[in-house]
């Protein structure tokens, strides 16, 4: 809207103005100009430009040799409008000023060679100006070392050049891989067992040095088997080699798995264990049934060769893991395109090892139900955003704090803790974050530094409650921890007297963080309006199709606009010398001020829209008390929007699409996918069994105390590095083991809250470590205040380092030192 409404001025400002100035040529770009003048002369309206010169080839087309140019023209300046009418024969011209080409005697005549070249000139300038905003430092690092800008150039084109043929190189062999082995041949067979009879199968088409992955499905509970009060299934899984060249004597192998039957036998469960087998010798799998009387189990069973060990498929998904991080922490590619790459790779390596997925099988690998709750809370907020809502929210905020940027400060970050204990962190950081965004562009700060610390605080909130954070509702959830006496109350009782004294203890911790930092930008507010309208310009350019020869003009252009803009910040720049106060000292007449600027503008859609998020908010605490509702969070959003999409009565529905971050959507579809595939690579299961084995290890006066320390770290940086949702998912079986090992005699309820505590703690870790810091740096990102890996980690790193250390501190308090373990 606002790109639109300074276009609508420009050309109405210069409705009356004719040709100024000398030199300036004119090109139309509709063909045939001649021959419908005579049938349009009272309407015709032709596009044509001013001052466009063709480039010789001796000059050489550079982005340098533009920017040297200097505007013949003394009445064009930085700020001319793109779009002049005058008339002119009796028909209306459009005259699109763009002085930056003045200086040549030769006239652009060609047509779509020469809108190539600009349109070329555009893609030039966008990487210019976006490696210019991006990575200023790295600019000044170079340009200390007084290397040449051909020196310099060379060296990009070139790292540039390699980074495209490694990475095309690593997606070719990737994907050759992918398609040289078929899909999982898996076909399920359907069995009963009961106490009398009992189910066996034998297994012919298999190879040397393989792995057995066998996958039953059944009414079956996760934990560990009491088997003298507990029903249960026994698998068992044997081999018998024969002597031969191989082996002097006869060799035999079994395996005993057995699976504990829920009692009520509803939940059916898929459950996968990995067999290392002897040879290619038959393998016969037998099922049996333990139960008191003479009941009939129904079971499901499929069967996989795997060709790798698990030690070596777990390092095949550390290097995809690792390498994922480097794409993003180094801001290789985008985020987005690193989460895809990295499902790729971890697609090819199931498909090299014998497992490759079908694609329904990767599709339904996908959370959608996270995909329905982000799209229709963004469309909330799209529509939400169009009443000044935020405007009005930023000034209060600012006359709440007095002026005072650190009490403000604090305040939101308080607001957004408790807001996401009982809301989704999602759905808070999508309400929070266009409010930041405007009041930080009304108090001239940075807004990156203050979203950092929302979102952290965000995390930190969604702790203290059983529905705030998924990994706590996964807690809660489970039946067998139920049993063990964690419920909803006294998970929230427990987490939430220890998230509040990581709140007290967090705002000192921020504080200190912040104290060498400038919150406020180091330019004047003139200076940062003006970088932020060269990037509202430039990502309009960018969006542009070149489809037409109109729309390649229009798109070079816009980016001529930029360099004229860009040209007058620095003029700006080098005048500047003034600092910035870092306390508004009038901040009684500026609030007076704001009111008048940033008022409510559609008073109207705010009531629907105030009424419609009411009742998504008010439907998503309903859904985590009430039962007997059966809408999903996303089911609940995505109504939500339909209800406003009609109440608002929205004609121009694609500019809605529009402010939906598709880019956000495709990075968690990445990323669900690129999760399981790891832990497919039995990269969780991995983890989870070696912590369970160092905890076996410690004398046991210790282990309780080693125990929490150990699974609350594990978790913290798992979690920061992975989705904390699969990883809960695994952990807690493994937990449930653990204690009730009689050679460990762990407690449950320790180990639990620590594993609570770690994950939901651990997402402050890293810009990927939850998926509140993805969408707000995908809404920042859209505003123009997006901020990258290392930008996040240099805050959020040590918050989660303190955090998790007080809250490590508060587990060993309650547990060890007090003893609530029962």
């Amino acid at each position: 809207m606002y790109l639109e409404n300074q276009a609508e001025m420009e050309m109405s400002q210069a409705g009356a103005q004719g040709h100024q100035g000398r030199g300036f040529k004119e090109l139309r770009l509709l063909q045939g100009i001649s021959e419908g003048r005579d049938a349009h002369k009272a309407s015709g309206c032709v596009l044509h430009t001013e001052g466009f010169v063709a480039v010789r080839p001796e000059d050489g087309f550079s982005v340098v040799n533009i920017l040297r140019k200097k505007s013949t023209s003394a009445t064009l300046t930085e700020r001319s409008p793109l779009l002049r009418f005058s008339q002119d024969d009796g028909m209306t011209y459009m005259t699109l000023h763009d002085p930056g080409f003045l200086g040549g005697e030769e006239s652009w005549d060609g047509g779509s060679l020469d809108l190539e070249k600009r349109y070329r000139l555009g893609s030039e300038v966008t990487g210019l100006s976006a490696s210019r905003s991006s990575s200023s430092e790295k600019s000044d690092a170079l340009d200390s070392l007084n290397l040449g800008p051909r020196f310099t150039s060379s060296v990009k084109c070139c790292f540039r050049v390699s980074k495209i043929a490694t990475m095309f190189t690593i997606v070719v062999l990737c994907s050759l891989f992918f398609s040289m082995y078929p899909d999982r041949d898996d076909p399920t067979r359907l069995l009963a067992v009961s106490p009398s009879d009992s189910f066996s199968v034998n297994l012919t088409d298999f190879r040397d040095n393989a792995l057995l992955k066998l996958q039953v499905g059944g009414p079956f509970t996760r934990g560990k088997v009491d088997l003298q009060d507990q029903d249960y299934i026994l698998v068992q899984v044997e081999q018998t080699e024969q002597a031969g060249q191989r082996r002097r004597r006869t060799q035999q192998v079994v395996y005993n798995w057995t699976i504990p039957l829920h009692e009520e036998r509803s939940d059916q469960i898929l459950l996968t264990k990995t067999f290392e087998m002897l040879s290619s010798d038959p393998i016969v799998i037998t099922f049996q049934a333990f139960l008191p009387d003479n009941e009939v189990v129904p079971l499901s069973m499929t069967h996989q060769s795997l060709y790798v060990t698990v030690e070596t498929q777990v390092a095949i998904a550390g290097v995809i893991l690792t390498g994922v991080y480097v794409l993003i922490i180094f801001e290789i590619v985008h985020r987005t395109l690193a989460a895809m790459l990295g499902s790729l790779a971890a697609l090819a390596a199931l498909a090299v090892i014998g497992d490759r997925p079908s694609l329904v099988t990767v599709v339904e690998w996908i959370d959608y139900e996270t995909l329905a709750l982000l799209f229709g809370m963004m469309v909330l907020v799209a529509i939400f955003s169009e009443t000044g809502f935020f405007d009005y929210c930023a000034v209060k905020a600012y006359q709440l704090s007095r002026g005072k940027v650190w009490p403000m400060i604090f305040i939101l970050c308080l607001i957004a803790a408790i807001l996401s204990a009982f809301l989704d962190n999602v759905t808070t950081m999508m309400l929070f974050t266009p409010v930041t965004i405007r009041l930080c562009e009304v108090l001239n700060l940075d807004p990156r530094h203050v979203l950092i610390a929302e979102v952290i605080f965000t995390n930190i909130g969604g702790a203290a409650t059983a529905v705030g954070d998924p990994p706590n509702v996964i807690i809660v959830s489970n039946q067998d921890l139920r049993k063990e006496g964690i419920d909803f109350a006294s998970f929230t009782g427990y987490m939430f007297l220890g998230i509040c004294l990581v709140l007290l203890t967090s705002f000192p911790i921020l504080r200190l963080l912040f104290w060498n930092k400038k919150l406020y930008n180091k330019e004047s507010i003139e200076i940062v309006e003006l970088k932020h309208e060269i990037l509202v310009w430039r990502q309009t350019a960018q969006r542009i199709n070149p489809a037409s020869r109109e729309e390649t003009a229009v798109k070079c252009l816009l980016m001529q606009k930029v360099l004229n803009l860009e040209s007058l910040l620095r003029k700006m720049m080098k005048t500047f010398h003034s600092q910035i106060s870092q306390e508004d000292k009038n901040w009684e007449q500026n609030i007076q001020e704001l009111q008048k600027k940033h008022r409510i503008t559609d008073t109207v859609l705010l009531v629907k829209c105030v009424f419609v998020l009411a009742v998504v908010i008010f439907m998503f605490f309903l859904n985590s008390f009430v039962p007997s509702i059966h809408l999903e969070l996303g089911w609940i959003a995505i109504l939500g929007a339909l209800w406003l999409l009609v109440l608002a009565d929205i004609q121009d529905f694609e500019i809605i699409l529009h402010r939906v971050e598709w880019a956000t959507l495709l990075f968690f579809a990445g990323l669900f996918v690129l999760m399981e595939a790891l832990a497919q690579l039995q990269l969780i299961d991995y983890v989870g069994e070696q912590t369970a084995l160092l905890i076996k290890a410690v004398p046991e006066d210790q282990r309780l105390a080693v125990a929490i320390i150990l699974v609350m770290w594990v978790s913290a940086l798992a979690s920061s590095l992975i989705d904390n949702i699969p990883f809960t998912a695994t952990m807690i079986p493994v937990l449930i083991n653990l204690s009730q090992d009689a050679d460990v005699n762990l407690p449950v309820k320790p180990l639990i809250y620590a594993l609570a505590m770690g994950a939901c703690l651990g997402g402050n870790g890293t810009l990927i470590g939850a998926s509140a810091n993805v969408v707000c740096a995908g809404i920042a990102e859209q505003h123009g205040y997006g901020f990258s890996f290392i930008e996040f980690f240099r805050l959020g790193f040590p918050m989660m380092i303190m955090t998790c250390v007080i809250g490590m501190c508060y587990l060993l308090a309650t547990h060890v030192g007090l003893g609530w373990n029962m």
